[in-house]
């Protein structure tokens, strides 16, 4: 596709983003990265795209230097994290916007090429290999097998750093996780994602209002219980943990995780 690589413009743990042609971005594996992570992504994105979610459009796929690559639209505009830092947006109407994104996603019809809950921690498994406890997996596989089949597409990874402020609107990124599961296990993980992650959440837990937020809201736009709603999030609450410990959670919460997940499979048996 033609193009050229230009400046970095931002990098994640499998890939980095780089200018590419006016207007577009190409989002490109980094060294080392095998090119079916990426090529998920890409297919993963296509999908959604296609069945008329919040995704980018993928405009083609390239090969640089062995490593994979796909070309997208370029976003102009802060995160909704910058736009929250900068007071651009309230956090009760960043928690909004999230919510709105999330019923989007969860409306929008799975594809095919989207994994199971279960096919998704497989994958997981075989990437990260064996870092956490026999007996910690195969409770979490135990849960997964117990819980409601399942049912929605889930982006997996919805915070506010996945969220560009466009003139055209928010616009949701970063679909390598998107999975079929429960609605009720993306709003775990955007508790978690928000709530248990940053190191400074004891001193400044900017997280957890706009988590609030998002949950009033969502519970509010699918006509259910807040009360419901917290209730339905927490069995999913272990497993959204252990996908966070396998993905490489920093030092400083990898403990508190592993309690959580102890504590809660614990309880279970």
């Amino acid at each position: 596709m033609q193009g050229s690589l230009g400046e970095k413009i931002g990098q994640g743990v499998f890939a980095e983003i780089h200018a590419w042609a006016p207007g577009q971005v190409v989002k490109l594996s980094k060294p080392g990265i095998p090119p079916s992570v990426l090529q998920h992504e890409a297919r993963m994105t296509r999908a959604v795209f296609a069945a008329g979610g919040p995704a980018p459009e993928v405009l083609g796929e390239v090969t640089l230097d062995g490593r994979f690559g796909f070309v997208l639209p370029r976003f102009d505009g802060p995160t909704l994290h910058e736009a929250t830092r900068t007071g651009a947006v309230t956090r009760e109407q960043a928690g909004a916007i999230l919510a709105t994104l999330c019923l989007a996603v969860h409306e929008t019809p799975p594809p095919p090429v989207a994994l199971s809950l279960r096919q998704a921690m497989d994958a997981r498994l075989q990437f990260a290999g064996n870092v956490l406890p026999e007996r910690m997996i195969a409770g979490v596989f135990a849960l997964i097998e117990r819980l409601a089949p399942d049912d929605v597409l889930c982006h997996s990874d919805l915070h506010a750093r996945n969220v560009i402020m466009t003139a055209q609107g928010p616009r949701l990124i970063d679909w390598l996780g998107a999975a079929r599961a429960p609605a009720a296990y993306e709003l775990a993980q955007c508790h978690v994602l928000m709530c248990e992650l940053d190191p400074e959440h004891d001193v400044d837990p900017e997280g957890a209002p706009i988590n609030s937020a998002l949950q009033a809201e969502y519970a509010r736009l699918a006509s259910m219980a807040p009360a419901a709603l917290t209730a339905a999030m927490q069995p999913y609450l272990p497993i959204v943990r252990v996908f966070l410990l396998l993905a490489g959670a920093r030092l400083e919460v990898r403990s508190r995780l592993l309690q959580r997940v102890e504590a809660a499979l614990g309880a279970k048996d």
